[in-house]
């Protein structure tokens, strides 16, 4: 998908040349709050004057002064190409997302292998799953072949084991998925599930359930936007 360098008000930013191609866990830029609209800091209630200038964090749109928006921190849910600056809550936020586009995004990427069960079906699949380049299908290869779109997954359900009444680990080992069908209101549902046999890493699988539950979080806050 070809990708065009803009500059907004914020920065310079990488983007997709049509909208439709963004990622799903993408997030636009906010509108900044006016600058008439904020005579104080709206962390600290300092007043802005010629010593004290206001700033605009990126992430959320609000104006602080350079003590409370201080920190430059990478933003590639909004596809910034250097890190921007952005107030202490919302640079916690961010930094956090880095580990799942550092890690978790390659995880899903490099993909898992699965026994896949459709809808009611007693039969399964071994079928490797992987995340496609653009983020935007979830893509299952076995005999047979399926692509679900990423905006059109409604939920998500990790299954786990390990769980003791004194409060053990537990480890992912499968999960269920329901999306809504192209071209219809039809929810169709898939179950996923690491496999026994010296073929299927659970490890691996543990890892790329792991990296698609935080996937979902993201996907569920972008809507949400």
């Amino acid at each position: 998908d070809a990708k065009k360098l803009v500059r907004s008000p914020s920065g310079l930013r990488m983007v997709p040349e049509h909208r439709a191609a963004r990622s799903p866990f993408g997030l636009d830029e906010p509108p900044w709050v006016p600058d008439k609209e904020c005579p104080r800091c709206m962390q600290c209630d300092t007043k802005f004057d010629f010593i004290t200038r206001k700033h605009h964090c990126r992430r959320c749109g609000k104006c602080f002064c350079d003590k409370c928006c201080s920190k430059k921190v990478p933003l590639p849910r909004m596809c910034f190409v250097d890190p921007v600056r952005q107030c202490a809550e919302c640079a916690l936020v961010s930094q956090k997302e880095t580990e799942f586009y550092d890690k978790q995004l390659k995880v899903l990427m490099n993909g898992a292998t699965f026994f896949v069960t459709l809808g009611t079906s007693d039969k399964s699949e071994l079928m490797v799953c992987r995340l496609s380049n653009n983020q935007r299908y979830l893509v299952l290869d076995g005999d047979s072949h399926y692509e679900i779109e990423i905006t059109q997954i409604s939920t998500v359900q990790i299954l786990t084991e390990g769980f003791t009444p004194g409060g053990g680990n537990t480890r992912a080992i499968g999960m269920i998925l329901q999306y809504k069908v192209p071209g219809s209101e039809e929810v169709a549902q898939m179950k996923f599930t690491a496999g026994e046999d010296f073929s299927c890493n659970k490890k691996l699988a543990a890892s790329w359930l792991a990296a698609m539950h935080k996937a979902t979080k993201l996907l569920y806050e972008s809507r949400d936007q």
